[in-house]
């Protein structure tokens, strides 16, 4: 009698990773659009987000039926968590602004300029996480120098506000410059864990 060996699913999880990081890519460059007054960047960033969200649940199905992954399971749900919150904390802002009814102003246009960018790298280093080279972690430092310029202009940003007399104002641009920078610290928080995968693989 001939046997039938059945071999367990082997869901190519990078690739599922991938997609949610491109996803997250256009969302951020919505997240910018939006920021320099483009009426399109709004729905745009709540529309990705969504199709990340779907993306992700794909893939911690995939990691619930992998035999065997490329990296952990652990770093891959992690990469996939932390790259999720980077596109809920774009989507919080965009909401909080319409609550505040405040229009963005130039300094969260340049802080999300930079949170697209680190977010570029963030995805430049997930598509090399099994790269034999430093491709992964030079993108990763790359996202993280993406969240140092926002740090410098949020502090800059803050400085200005002491001379506007609008309390209400000012409360307000402060609330927003913190979430434009809560994204920032998401992406730092992707970086780091790519740089923990990649090291403990090493």
């Amino acid at each position: 009698m001939t046997k039938h060996w059945f071999l367990p699913e082997t869901p190519d999880v990078l690739v599922t990773l991938n997609r949610q990081a491109e996803i997250t890519v256009a969302g951020l460059a919505a997240f910018a659009a939006w920021a320099h007054g483009d009426p399109e960047g709004e729905p745009a960033v709540r529309s990705r987000e969504h199709e990340a969200d779907v993306i992700r649940r794909e893939l911690a199905r995939q990691l619930r039926a992998a035999f065997s992954t490329p990296l952990s399971q652990e770093d891959l749900f992690a990469l996939s968590k932390l790259l999720d919150a980077v596109l809920n904390r774009a989507k919080d802002v965009v909401r909080e602004a319409e609550l505040l009814d405040l229009r963005p102003d130039a300094a969260v246009a340049a802080m999300a300029e930079a949170a697209a960018d680190g977010v570029g790298h963030l995805a430049q280093g997930m598509a090399a996480l099994t790269a034999p080279d430093e491709t992964a972690t030079m993108a990763a430092d790359a996202a993280i120098a993406a969240e140092r310029r926002m740090e410098k202009t949020y502090r800059a940003a803050m400085h200005d506000l002491l001379a506007d007399p609008d309390i209400r104002g000012v409360m307000a641009h402060r609330e927003i410059y913190r979430r434009v920078l809560e994204v920032g610290e998401r992406v730092e928080d992707v970086a780091e864990r790519i740089w923990y995968a990649v090291v403990k693989e090493a």
